[in-house]
C-alpha cells in the first residue's frame, strides 16, 4: 500500500486506512513521525482545520504496544470529544446544509428539497403570545362586559424551488372588489372554519379555494410564529413544500384572487427595494416593511403583515437574520370585547 497516495478529508480520519492497516503494515511510531511528520498533535492539521490525525495515529500505535506487551489498553485515550459547535468543516448528521449550499453538492433538486423538508420539520416555533387566556370571572358589577376571543386564521407559504435553482414562494393578489385588503399582496389563506383540524388544514382549504392548489402536491413541514393582524385576527403561517411545481394548475376564484405570481424568498432577507416606516400600536412601536417587485411590466408592492411573515420565513429557512433591522412587537390582546380597536389603516 502506497500511504502517500491517501489524502486526509475534511470530513474526518474514518476513511483514513491508518486505524485498519496500521499493524497489519507494522509501521512504526518513528517510522510515521519521519516520513509525514506526525507529532501528538500536528501543526499542519491545526492549520487545515482538519481532526487530530495525528493524536489519533499517535494513540493507535500506542495501543498496539500495549496489546503486544499485555498491558491494560487506556480507553480514555480513545474518546473521542465530540464536534465543537461553529466547525463548519465538521459534517454532522443532524446538521443539514444550508440553503445556499445545497446546490453546490450536486445532489439534484429533489435531494435538496427532501434536505430542506428533513431540516423544517424539526423547526420549533416560540409560544403564542396569542393564545386565547384562561377562562376569567367577570367583574360582579358587570363592568368588564364580554371576554375577548380573537379568530384564528392560516396563510400558506408555499416554497417550490425555481428555474435557477432559487427558492420562491407563491403570492396572489386580491380581488379589487373585496371588502377589505382589496387589491393587496397577500399569501394565500384565510380564516378557521370549525371542520378544520388545525392551522395547516386551515391553510390547505383556503389555497385550494382561492388559486386550486392541490393539498396531495404540498408537503407541510412548519407552523411559525404567530402574527396579529390590523382586525385582531391572530394569523398562523404554514410552511409547505411544493415539490413538483409543473403539476400546480393554478385555477383562480376570481371573487378574491385578480391574479397569482410568485417571488424569490430570499428577497425578503435583503435590503434592496425595500422602504419602510414607523407606526405605534396598543403603546408598542414596530416597523412596516414594503418591498417592490417588478416582473414585465407588473409592480408588485409586498408590505404589512404579509412583508413581516415573509420575513420571519425567510430567516427560519435560510437560518440567519435580515440585513436591515426587523423591529417587530408582540400585542397584548384585550381582555374584553369593548376594548378592541382596529390598527390604522396603514398598519399590517
Amino acid at each position: 500500500m502506497n500511504l502517500s497516495e491517501h489524502k486526509v478529508s475534511a470530513y474526518g480520519a474514518d476513511i483514513f486506512p491508518f486505524n485498519q492497516t496500521l499493524a497489519k503494515c507494522k509501521l512504526t511510531k518513528a517510522f510515521l513521525e519521519r516520513k509525514f511528520g506526525f507529532k501528538q498533535r500536528s501543526n499542519w492539521y491545526k492549520s487545515n482545520g482538519s481532526v487530530w490525525l495525528g493524536k489519533t495515529v499517535n494513540q493507535t500505535w500506542q495501543q498496539n504496544v500495549a496489546v503486544k506487551n499485555n498491558e491494560p489498553r487506556d480507553e480514555t485515550e480513545t474518546k473521542r470529544s465530540p464536534p465543537k459547535p461553529n466547525q463548519p468543516h465538521l459534517r454532522r448528521s443532524h446538521q443539514l446544509p444550508p440553503i445556499s449550499a445545497m446546490a453546490e453538492e450536486g445532489s439534484g433538486a429533489g435531494a435538496e428539497m427532501d434536505a430542506l423538508i428533513r431540516r423544517l420539520r424539526l423547526h420549533q416555533a416560540v409560544p403564542s403570545p396569542y393564545d386565547p387566556a384562561p377562562e376569567a370571572t367577570p367583574a360582579a358589577d358587570g363592568g368588564g362586559g364580554e371576554l375577548f376571543r380573537p379568530r384564528r386564521a392560516a396563510v400558506l407559504v408555499c416554497l417550490f424551488r425555481g428555474a435557477a435553482g432559487e427558492l420562491r414562494v407563491i403570492l396572489t393578489k386580491r380581488s379589487s372588489t373585496l371588502s377589505t385588503h382589496s387589491g393587496e399582496v397577500s399569501l394565500p389563506g384565510g380564516k378557521a372554519e370549525e371542520g378544520d383540524a388545525d392551522d395547516a388544514a386551515t391553510a390547505l382549504r383556503e389555497s385550494k379555494e382561492e388559486i386550486g392548489l392541490d393539498p396531495s402536491l404540498v408537503t407541510v413541514v412548519a407552523s411559525l410564529e404567530h402574527f396579529l393582524s390590523k382586525h385582531l385576527l391572530v394569523v398562523v403561517p404554514v410552511i409547505g413544500i411544493l415539490s413538483d411545481i409543473q403539476a400546480f394548475i393554478p385555477v383562480l376564484n376570481v371573487a378574491e384572487v385578480d391574479e397569482i405570481f410568485d417571488v424569490p424568498l430570499e428577497m425578503f432577507l435583503k435590503d434592496e427595494n425595500r422602504t419602510s416606516n414607523e407606526l405605534e400600536w396598543m403603546g408598542q412601536p414596530f416597523t412596516i416593511h414594503h418591498f417592490t417587485y417588478e416582473k414585465g411590466n407588473e409592480n408588485y408592492i409586498i408590505w404589512g403583515l404579509t412583508a413581516g411573515i415573509l420575513i420571519h420565513a425567510a430567516s427560519v429557512v435560510y437560518q440567519r437574520q435580515p440585513d436591515f433591522p426587523e423591529k417587530r412587537a408582540q400585542f397584548n390582546l384585550p381582555k374584553y370585547s369593548k376594548e378592541c380597536y382596529s390598527m390604522p389603516s396603514s398598519g399590517l
